[in-house]
């Protein structure tokens, strides 16, 4: 009996597999044999008139059939506005459904979507590099493409192929190729076609660069309202390709754009309002349209708010999300981005301090070409953060640094060769890289330069040439060329002598707590050279510095306190003083501290001689002899 029940019951199974097998096969038969419909309609195949309504509701009714293919053609149509309102999102939608059954015409369509966006559609470059990927070298995948760009001559097909062209989805990426497919559907009048067109003309990208022929394309598909090629506008204007440039016109552009939706527009009308770039500058407004692009995933986006949260630009500081944007745009491999996030793991910065990680995502940076990521680089192998110490890596990086012209890649790869780090010791080499750096307008090399010729380090000494890139730097608020300028002044180094353009500068540099500025403005201000005698503000500027470890203001505040210059006599404090000095290595300060010692306590009882106090060891740098 329960043998019997159990045959039943395989009986039973066997016969709804094979009935519901049936049924399955011809639900994908009927589902072919819309689809095949759908797309006669749709081109207008085999003597069929082109109708794209009746092809839309053939691709439904596939699609409910489980025919995945229309799945995808019809995420083409939504996309294109074929037989239906354009409509990205329901685009999106359909192509991420036929995607999940491996359907290579929506793959190939969301690597371009999840690249460069359309609005409301979010960016994902991580992803679109994975849908490229499962498609790599399959031109089969885009079949649908390539048949109805080149048997039906259809405008859209023809642009989308072009971009499988461009990008090497499917296919090898040829330039030439690309572009002669953009062409074809461009002169159909397609706008998308025209917009991309432009793009090539005006790049030079498989054809010769040409930015007149490359504005006229924008403005034909701007006039049907591809917002791509409104922002392309925008763009011209702004750097003045094809046009002459006029910011202000280009804020017009960026704002049309970006009011639809165009995730590239609204980040550079963002960078316009954060920069006063034609328009007013309005730090709240450069934040709103950065968030607006950035809640579409737009990379660039996603760091510029990264940037103003870590700022507080246009918004309150806040380093935790700063540092949560630039993930987001890293993880999208942007190297700008990378590089931040890097720096924040590096110092702490709204994350974690890690500088193991810290040096991953420079190094992921620095493989996307990102000149900061070789100059951070080399600065961790340099000084051993996250890594072993390295010299020889840290010449490597900051040499690709500064090979692309990366300004504070060239002073450091300069430090190197002065001070052998890495490399051999060599001044004229090190000369030439500060000389790169500060004609780039770095101020640290520009004081570095003018050391180099103030003593002919690896030059001709040439002082006049030195107080030149002293007066460079110092102009950019380099606290250290705006003392050494106020030192040519004080000294006739290169310049006439002018005590009081010597304490200009001293000053200047003062006012940004630089020690040895502070000491040198206190001896002009206690002597009444180029400013008003004033020995108690001598007094105070000597005890700033001198609390900042300088040596020379310890040797001088003691000086004061010996002597009572701007401050009551206290010959214990001078002690102190000198002795801090002393022991730092001034040798002025271990002779006046031994003087002082021994003045002082001739005068205690007991005590009558030099020897005495040796014996009694209360004069430092002495041995007592040997018994």
């Amino acid at each position: 009996m329960p043998s019997s029940f159990s045959n039943i019951i395989s009986r039973s199974k066997s016969v709804f597999s094979k009935f519901g097998g049936k049924k399955a096969t011809e639900d994908v038969g009927l589902g072919a044999s819309c689809f095949k419909r759908g797309n006669q309609y749709l081109f207008g195949r085999q003597g069929h008139p082109i109708a794209e309504k009746l092809a839309i509701a053939q691709f439904q009714k596939s699609a409910s059939l489980g025919y995945h293919a229309a799945e995808a053609v019809l995420g083409f149509c939504y996309e294109f506005g074929m037989g239906v309102e354009t409509d990205f999102v329901r685009s999106e939608e359909y192509y991420l459904q036929a995607a999940k059954h491996g359907e290579g015409l929506a793959m190939a369509r969301l690597a371009f979507l999840r690249k460069y966006g359309r609005p409301n559609v979010k960016i994902d470059r991580a992803e679109a590099e994975e849908w490229t990927e499962r498609i790599k070298h399959q031109p089969a995948a885009i079949q649908w493409i390539m048949d109805a760009a080149s048997l039906d001559h259809h405008a859209a097909a023809q642009y989308a192929l072009g971009v499988c062209y461009h990008d090497g989805i499917s296919v090898e990426k040829d330039e030439m190729t690309a572009f002669r497919w953009y062409k074809a559907s461009a002169d159909q009048g397609n706008p998308r076609g025209q917009g991309i067109l432009g793009y090539c003309y005006g790049e030079g990208f498989g054809v010769t660069k040409d930015e007149i022929e490359a504005m006229r394309w924008y403005r034909l598909a701007a006039k049907q309202g591809e917002t791509v090629a409104i922002y392309n506008i925008g763009y011209c204007y702004e750097d003045g390709i094809g046009v002459e440039k006029n910011p202000t016109e280009a804020v017009k552009w960026y704002a049309l754009s970006a009011e639809q939706g165009n995730a590239f527009a609204q980040n550079s009308l963002g960078y316009c309002y954060e920069d006063g770039i034609g328009i007013t500058q309005d730090l709240m407004k450069a934040t709103y349209w950065y968030k607006l692009s950035a809640e579409q995933g737009y990379p660039w986006a996603e760091c510029n708010l990264g940037y103003c949260y870590q700022n507080g630009i246009g918004m309150p500081k806040d380093d935790t999300l700063g540092a949560f944007y630039y993930r987001k745009a890293a993880l999208q491999g942007h190297a700008r981005a990378q590089h931040n996030l890097g720096f924040c793991c590096q110092n702490g910065i709204g994350v974690t301090k890690d500088e193991k990680e810290a040096v991953k995502w420079y190094k992921r940076s620095a493989e996307r070409g990102n000149i900061f990521a070789y100059h951070s680089l080399g600065y961790c192998y340099q000084n051993g953060i996250g890594v072993e110490v390295n010299e020889q890596e840290a010449v490597f990086w900051y040499f690709l640094s500064a090979e692309e012209n990366h300004a504070p890649g060239q002073l450091s790869l300069g430090y190197c060769y002065r001070n052998g780090i890495g490399v051999p010791k060599n001044e004229k080499e090190a000369v030439k890289w500060f000389k790169r750096s500060a004609e780039h307008g770095n101020a640290l090399a520009q004081n570095s330069l003018g050391f180099c010729f103030e003593e002919g380090i690896g030059i001709d000494k040439d002082t006049t040439r030195a107080v030149y890139w002293y007066h460079k730097s110092a102009k950019q608020n380099n606290p250290w060329a705006q003392c050494n300028l106020g030192f040519c002044y004080a000294n006739g180094i290169g310049v006439e002598k002018d005590n009081v353009k010597a304490v200009v500068w001293y000053r200047r540099a003062a006012a940004q707590n630089h020690a040895r500025a502070l000491d040198k403005l206190a001896l002009h201000t206690q002597e009444g050279l180029g400013v008003e005698k004033d020995p108690v503000a001598a007094f105070e500027l000597f005890k700033q510095a001198a609390e900042s470890d300088h040596l020379s203001a310890q040797f001088h505040l003691a000086n004061c306190f010996e002597k009572g210059l701007g401050c009551p006599l206290d010959l214990t404090l001078a002690t102190r003083w000198f002795e801090r000095a002393a022991l730092a290595g001034c040798r002025n300060s271990h002779e006046r501290l031994r003087l002082l010692i021994v003045r002082e306590c001739l005068l205690s009882p007991g005590i009558s001689t030099e020897e005495d106090l040796i014996y009694g060891g209360l004069i430092i740098g002495h041995s007592a002899p040997a018994a």
